[in-house]
């Protein structure tokens, strides 16, 4: 284990702070498609009676739609978020009738991208604004992509840590500027060190026939249903079907907030020529909301972000530059079919390691040449991360994903000991535990329980998917929501849709203006 982390940890036990680390604040995020009762994507509106996905703080939708988003409050405790998590599921599917949720991360038969619906928000000029963004992916990069579906996990210290922290690091600088520095500390770690997340917890290596659309690929075919590569652990998480030449030459390694922000605000002000081509506004319909390298920050891939939350009307990289990060969000996490919100508290508990991890060790600045083999591991993961004897890269040379694998589970060592202190209970230890019996025995990890379950149950891909989501549907509603949180959530529905009806009749500029304003920012 690294001295620095070694070093932190003895600090948060000696001077009595390590029950500080209760207050670590978490949120969830998760988004799943909407289909029919025989598994098909449901060409259904969002249900009214789940309220305004424009305005509802909990119940929304992504690209399609038909792709749900679920987003839950703030929690210091996990389990917390979790139990939230699964009541939105069930007030969900109060209102479902008979379409389900689906539980897999890549999407359900697509019969063509003519299928997928681009999500509406409304008459207003952001309700517009939001819709224009999605018509603006389908035009660059196609619809088919935009149908997959993950879980974000948003992770953040608490406040009151904050200022001992930087006493005891013997920094000087302003209390904001160095949690923003520490925070994307964490960020160069974990972009370091996310592949393992990837092998542990992937849950794609298989996926529809349809989704590839005749596409050229590597994929084998399972049956004549399901292409899978034997040893992937998160094709949602490769290249597959997607192509970006105009992200590649970002080049964000996230070294600093400063040349992050400036970086993606280049991207927004600087044309495309590809884009250009598409043309903006054509015969009075938008085909984009601009023709630059990225129409909004939101449009940057990558499987974390800093965050900080903007005010009503302000750009998110405004908000950032002007009050630093707040907050991490996780991107990297696949849906697991076996699970009935796709996440579990053991993974979390994991996860809170791995990120206390990645931020109380020290770095270095990521160099392209590190920011290379950073994307090499990757991919190595996502298409081949059960495959015996397999290797990874670092500027130290090349080690077995099983010896890396291992080094990163003893940093862990430590934070877990710390971590079953506050909670009485060992669990943070026996998440490790768990983690190790996947390394060490790779048909633990759900992308192997996947594929094992195709063959042993003869069933395809989208089989598979649909019956695991009519279990979980079972599961979840027998247990239904209290009568009390059900009319609560039922009274949010209706506000959300009356706030939605408030916004409408408040605009007082046409789009137009409202556009060019925003993006001018």
């Amino acid at each position: 284990m690294s001295a620095v982390l070694n070093d932190t940890v003895a600090w948060l036990q000696q001077a009595g702070h390590a029950e500080l680390l209760k207050g670590i604040l978490h949120g969830i995020e998760k988004e799943g498609l909407r289909v029919d009762a025989d598994g098909q994507l449901a060409q259904s509106d969002h249900p009214a009676s789940l309220g305004s996905t424009l305005t509802h703080s909990s119940i929304t939708t992504d690209y399609s739609e038909a792709l749900m988003e679920f987003i839950t409050p703030v929690f210091e405790r996990s389990e917390d978020a979790l139990g939230f998590l699964a009541d939105l599921h069930r007030f969900t599917f109060s209102k479902l009738g008979d379409e389900e949720l689906w539980c897999g991360s890549m999407p359900c038969y697509l019969p063509g991208e003519h299928a997928i619906p681009i999500a509406r928000y409304g008459s207003s000029n952001v309700g517009q604004m939001k819709h224009i963004y999605r018509v603006g992916l389908e035009n660059r990069y196609g619809k088919t992509m935009q149908a997959i579906a993950g879980i974000h996990y948003n992770f953040s210290l608490p406040e009151a840590l904050w200022p001992l922290y930087q006493q005891w690091s013997g920094d000087s600088s302003d209390l904001q500027q160095f949690r923003s520095a520490s925070y994307f500390k964490l960020i160069r770690n974990f972009r370091r060190d996310s592949w393992l997340l990837l092998y542990l917890f992937g849950a794609s290596p298989a996926l529809s026939r349809s989704f590839m659309q005749n596409k050229p690929h590597q994929l084998q075919q399972l049956d004549p249903e399901t292409l899978y590569l034997p040893y992937a652990t998160s094709l949602r998480m490769s290249d597959l079907g997607y192509s970006n030449k105009a992200q590649a030459s970002l080049n964000i390694c996230f070294n600093h907030l400063e040349t992050y922000a400036t970086t993606l605000q280049r991207a927004i002000q600087t044309p495309y020529a590809d884009y250009q081509k598409l043309g903006v506004k054509v015969e009075g319909q938008y085909r984009q909301l601009n023709d630059n390298v990225l129409q909004i920050e939101n449009e940057y891939y990558s499987d974390i972000r800093p965050k900080r939350v903007a005010q009503s009307g302000e750009k998110p990289i405004h908000a950032l530059q002007a009050r630093g990060v707040e907050y991490i969000e996780v991107r990297n996490t696949d849906i697991n079919p076996f699970l009935p919100l796709g996440i579990d508290q053991q993974q979390s508990d994991f996860l809170d390691l791995f990120l206390l991890s990645c931020l109380f060790r020290s770095d270095h600045e990521i160099t392209d040449e590190e920011c290379a083999l950073i994307n090499d591991n990757h991919d190595r993961v996502v298409t081949r991360g059960r495959e015996p004897g397999l290797t990874l890269r670092n500027l130290e040379g090349e080690y077995s994903l099983t010896e890396w694998a291992e080094h990163i589970l003893q940093r862990c060592d430590k934070l877990a000991e710390l971590l079953d202190q506050n909670s009485n209970d060992g669990r943070y230890s026996a998440a490790i535990a768990a983690q190790r019996s996947k390394v060490s025995s790779p048909e633990l990890t759900p992308s192997a329980q996947v594929l094992a379950t195709l063959k042993q149950d003869s069933i395809s891909h989208d089989a598979l998917i649909l019956r695991e989501s009519r279990r979980h549907r079972e599961t979840m509603m027998a247990t239904p929501l209290s009568d009390t949180h059900q009319q609560a959530m039922e009274q949010q529905a209706r506000d959300s849709l009356a706030a939605q009806q408030a916004i409408e009749a408040a605009d007082s500029t046409d789009f137009d203006s409202f556009l060019a304003d925003y993006l001018a920012q």
